[in-house]
């Protein structure tokens, strides 16, 4: 019989990846999210009726149990960036990962993956951080045999970081940055995915796994390598965390004063607060080896997704050869 695995948050950054490789492990795949509306671009990644995106609310106990009904395994990918009504850190990344694995023990759920975050900790002063770590030890005292991964900053075509300061690039000759020295091991989204797949595969043994590429550098360091690609020269400035707390601040009073028709997905005081701590894979950690995995490095993804961020997109190398011929 074929097997079946209710992934939360599937529809995702990092959820689509996952659904699309147990897919290919010829799985069963519910992808269980808030609007399974806009979800159905995941349909395609198995044949007829293999992968269906389903409602579910992971605040809600009997939204949750439904989901997960008839699963084999479960994969709870929902996370946040920035909190937005109900959907805080504390109801999504906290509560809603315990519950998560509290019902998937209920229900005698054969394998549980986790994903989390590199820096989650209890005593951070983000609450990013903290809500991130208070849902590994939810998950782990419901369901002690999980496997937890811990990406770092995660990159792929459809990254909400190197996609972002590409556009910020095309308006001006100015790039500010806060926390600049700050140092990130960006891992590319399908490492995560694969990762993922050991876990429910029963491949992985239990425990946290943090996951980082094979490039180390600074958040300042990885904009020169994203201007590179994207043929752009424009002037790095980093500003000083205070500064990062004014802009964050005014930005999320906007959207209190708006009732939220503005949302601040710009920067807020908390991402600031996450920005003071090196984002890095720990000495002692286990890791992508311990998987058997090789991490992709990120020169060989990020050109194919970034040069639409070039002045003349798919036609720059040929703009640029044209005018090496004029030389001649």
């Amino acid at each position: 019989m074929t097997k079946l695995v209710t992934i939360y948050g599937g529809a995702g950054f990092v959820g689509r990846y996952i659904a699309r490789r147990m897919a290919k492990e010829g799985w069963r795949v519910r992808v269980a999210v808030r609007r399974p509306n806009e979800s159905l671009f995941v349909k395609p990644y198995g044949a007829v009726g293999q992968v269906e995106p389903v409602f579910c609310n992971i605040r809600d106990d009997a939204s949750v149990r439904a989901a997960m009904a008839g699963a084999d395994a479960v994969v709870n990918c929902v996370g946040v960036l920035t909190e937005r009504g109900k959907n805080t850190f504390q109801a999504l990344q906290s509560e809603g990962a315990g519950r998560v694995a509290r019902i998937a023990a209920e229900e005698g759920v054969g394998q549980f993956v986790h994903i989390s975050a590199l820096g989650a900790d209890r005593q951070s002063a983000s609450a990013y951080a903290r809500t991130k770590a208070e849902g590994e030890e939810a998950v782990l005292a419901a369901y002690p045999g999980a496997v937890i991964l811990r990406p770092s900053l995660i990159f792929g075509t459809e990254d909400r970081f190197f996609n972002r300061f590409a556009k910020m690039a095309r308006n001006g000759p100015i790039l500010g940055l806060v926390g600049g020295e700050t140092k990130f091991q960006p891992v590319y989204v399908d490492d995560v995915a694969q990762a993922a797949v050991k876990g429910v595969l029963g491949e992985a043994p239990a425990g946290i796994y943090e996951l980082g590429g094979p490039d180390v550098d600074t958040l300042s360091g990885l904009m020169r390598d994203m201007l590179g690609m994207i043929h752009r020269n424009r002037f790095i400035v980093n500003l000083p965390f205070w500064m990062g707390n004014l802009i964050g601040g005014g930005l999320s009073l906007l959207q209190l004063i708006t009732g939220g028709l503005f949302h601040n997905k710009v920067l807020t005081r908390d991402q600031v607060a996450n920005l003071k701590a090196d984002n890095v894979v720990s000495p002692d950690a286990k890791t992508f080896a311990d998987l058997g995995i090789r991490p992709t490095a990120m020169e060989a993804v990020l050109p194919d997704y970034l040069w639409v961020y070039r002045p003349s997109g798919q036609y720059d190398a040929i703009r640029e050869s044209a005018k090496n011929m004029r030389k001649i």
